[in-house]
């Protein structure tokens, strides 16, 4: 019994620790922000590392993998939607006949089935 009890409070003891360390997804997330940052830096582009340094705190005090899996799925979202609107935009410039609209919209749909593929992607590689 003494033994179970020791236990129990050795793990109890022992979640906070586990919990302060990020995921893989999280940390492979933490890690292209970081990349983010150190690549505006290198291009001076000021108003967006401040920006980038912000979303890495928020990152780095919040990520859990249920919030990577809820973002995941709302970029998803997004993303399909997307592609459904250019989709009907590209059907209405075919209908029209216009060949330089036509091609204006296939190219912003390609843009989009791609930004779809992205979202797609596993979250660890």
């Amino acid at each position: 019994m003494k033994q179970l009890f020791i236990a129990s409070l050795l793990a109890l003891a022992a979640t906070p620790l586990l919990a302060a360390e990020p995921s893989a997804a999280c940390a492979a997330k933490i890690t292209r922000i970081e990349f983010e940052v150190g690549q505006a830096q290198a291009q001076g582009r000021q108003h967006q590392i401040a920006g980038l340094q912000k979303a890495l705190r928020a990152t780095q005090s919040n990520c859990t993998d249920a919030s990577l899996a809820v973002e995941r799925e709302s970029d998803i979202q997004k993303a399909t939607k997307k592609v459904a609107e250019r989709e009907q935009k590209l059907a209405k410039a075919q209908a029209k006949g216009d060949a330089q609209k036509i091609a204006r919209q296939q190219a912003d749909l390609d843009e989009a089935r791609s930004e779809l593929v992205n979202a797609q992607k596993p979250l660890l590689p």
